[in-house]
């Protein structure tokens, strides 16, 4: 018997690494799309803090207060662009009096984003959401020596 080789363990060769790859793809493709997902939030994450930030500016540093909205608006638009949030952006202004652009008023821009999820069919729409919702404020001051509106 010495001579004539174990049948299990003949049968067990190469098995192990048959099973490291079937592991290893099972968890590697829960790995990949969590860093999709991760990728895209805080893609969304800098769209709206540089949309916020870039609107206010923008809206302060305005001429006159019937050019500021619009001013502040394509600003957003510009940073939602570059990170490729041009149809899901949205900005909401607020003054804290009348009017916006008076010396030391104090200008808040919101910009919110849906970031959409990687690879998520529509059809699971009611089980699943399709996207997260990720917001940034932003105060901005306008020049205390500004000249009259």
């Amino acid at each position: 018997m010495t001579g004539r080789p174990d049948r299990l363990t003949r049968d067990e060769s190469g098995s192990a690494l048959v099973e490291f790859v079937v592991l290893g793809v099972l968890m590697l493709v829960p790995l990949v799309y969590l860093v999709m997902t991760m990728a895209r939030l805080q893609a969304g994450s800098y769209a709206v803090s540089h949309a916020a930030r870039e609107a206010g500016r923008a809206f302060v540093t305005s001429e006159s207060a019937e050019r500021a909205p619009t001013r502040a608006e394509a600003a957003a638009r510009v940073a939602f662009l570059d990170h490729a949030f041009e149809d899901v952006g949205a900005l909401d202004l607020v003054c804290d009096g009348s009017p916006c652009l008076r010396p030391d008023g104090l200008v808040e821009t919101t910009a919110t984003v849906r970031v959409p999820l990687p690879l998520v069919p529509s059809f699971v729409r009611d089980v699943v959401p399709l996207s997260i919702p990720v917001s940034a404020s932003h105060l901005s001051t306008v020049d205390r020596f500004r000249g009259a509106p």
